[in-house]
């Protein structure tokens, strides 16, 4: 397998962990609809994770499938990593 720059497992890892504050905010704001705070978060999250994932996708081609990433010229789906191979 090549090596990949330090870049992005540390692009990774952010997503990761944002992803994983979404997940939690979420479960939290099932049983507390009304924190405001909460939602402010969560919208902050959201958006700090969306432009993590644009930064991915710009330095190392697409992240997501089913419509959720724009493809390049040459459909580079192969040609990266799965993440369960970093």
């Amino acid at each position: 397998m090549k090596q990949l720059p330090e870049r992005y497992y540390q692009l990774m890892e952010e997503i990761q962990a944002a992803d994983f504050v979404l997940v939690e905010l979420t479960l939290y704001l099932d049983t507390h609809q009304t924190d405001q705070q909460a939602m402010q978060q969560f919208n902050q999250f959201a958006q700090y994770s969306k432009q993590l994932k644009q930064q991915f996708e710009a330095e190392f081609g697409p992240l997501l499938q089913y419509g959720n990433s724009y493809t390049d010229a040459n459909w580079s789906w192969g040609t990266s990593p799965w993440p369960w191979q970093v």
